[in-house]
């Protein structure tokens, strides 16, 4: 097999679909880029897919009738990969070798999984635990798995990695709640809404926005003892692998900033870095990371959602 060209395939895809991550991605060393980026486009697949978007190398086009064909189309294809057997997908062929040379348990893919079939089955999120539980497998888990291509195998540090995932997914909920309302999808807790006086159904309605900015500000703070947390995982990662996941960590937690700071004007247009602002997200990555070889982690904050184990 031809390596190249897989790699420039998801090179790309992580280029258009995350620009928050693409930056921070570039810092790690050249194996751990490339199965980061081969993890990333499975992912990015899998949603896709889920969305009807796309499946397979045809691209072909899938009604939302489909939705319980797709997510077994994906659960057979990952199941496949992981048996050694031959994939035409490129996602899964990336995905394929990521999972069997860093050895990632295919239970962490198939949680990954249940993330899409919740939104495929337009599962309603009652409590915030419920929203804490949905974040979990469509961004913690991918945390588990990318402390795993670092070569993390210690729990206390692969909860770590789950509880910036966490707050990442906390972030984009924050970010995206008026598109995804749009789209007829509602991650914010049944009960916020009805202390609010709000509905899935108005929640994108903009006589509702200075109602609805409370709630996004009160994601981004519940995400933020997450993000302390997953500072502390900072010094189990090899010294670049810091670095990038400090940026990254940089860079998520300054869109929640801008989308509390935006108030109800916070969709108005999409928030994000500046490249600016990512070159300086940048720096203080670096010294996050060079600071963390020299301190002891904190004990991580009681109260915090636990991952399954």
């Amino acid at each position: 097999m031809n390596r190249q060209p897989l790699l420039e395939q998801v090179t790309q895809t992580m280029a258009v679909g995350s620009k928050s991550f693409a930056t921070a991605a570039k810092l790690f060393d050249a194996p751990t880029r490339r199965s980061t980026l081969m993890l990333y486009a499975w992912c990015r697949h899998c949603d896709d897919v889920i969305d009807g978007q796309t499946l397979g190398e045809g691209g072909t086009q899938h009604v939302v009738e489909d939705a319980e064909a797709r997510m077994l189309h994906l659960q057979i294809e990952t199941r496949r990969a992981y048996s050694g057997a031959h994939m035409d997908e490129p996602a899964f062929k990336a995905f394929q070798e990521v999972a069997l040379i860093h050895q990632l348990p295919p239970q962490l893919a198939f949680d990954h999984l249940e993330g899409f079939a919740m939104d495929a089955r337009e599962a309603r999120y009652v409590t915030f635990e419920d929203t804490l539980r949905y974040c979990y497998h469509v961004a913690g888990v991918v945390g588990l798995m990318m402390a795993r291509v670092m070569g993390v195998r210690d729990e206390a540090v692969l909860d770590r990695a789950c509880d910036l995932g966490l707050a990442f997914q906390l972030t984009n909920i924050a970010r995206d709640i008026v598109e995804d309302a749009q789209n007829g999808r509602c991650y914010l807790p049944q009960s916020w809404l009805d202390e609010a006086g709000l509905t899935g159904q108005n929640l994108a309605d903009p006589q509702h926005r200075a109602v609805l900015a409370p709630l996004a500000a009160r994601l981004v703070s519940e995400a933020e003892p997450y993000y302390h947390s997953a500072r502390s995982g900072l010094p189990g990662l090899p010294l670049r692998s810091a670095w990038a996941i400090a940026t990254a960590r940089g860079v998520y937690r300054e869109i929640g900033v801008k989308v509390q700071h935006a108030g109800e004007h916070a969709w108005d247009t999409r928030q994000r870095t500046s490249s600016g602002e990512k070159l300086t997200l940048l720096v203080k990555g670096a010294g996050l990371a060079l600071t963390s070889r020299l301190t002891r982690p904190e004990s991580r904050p009681e109260g915090l959602w636990q991952r399954p184990r």
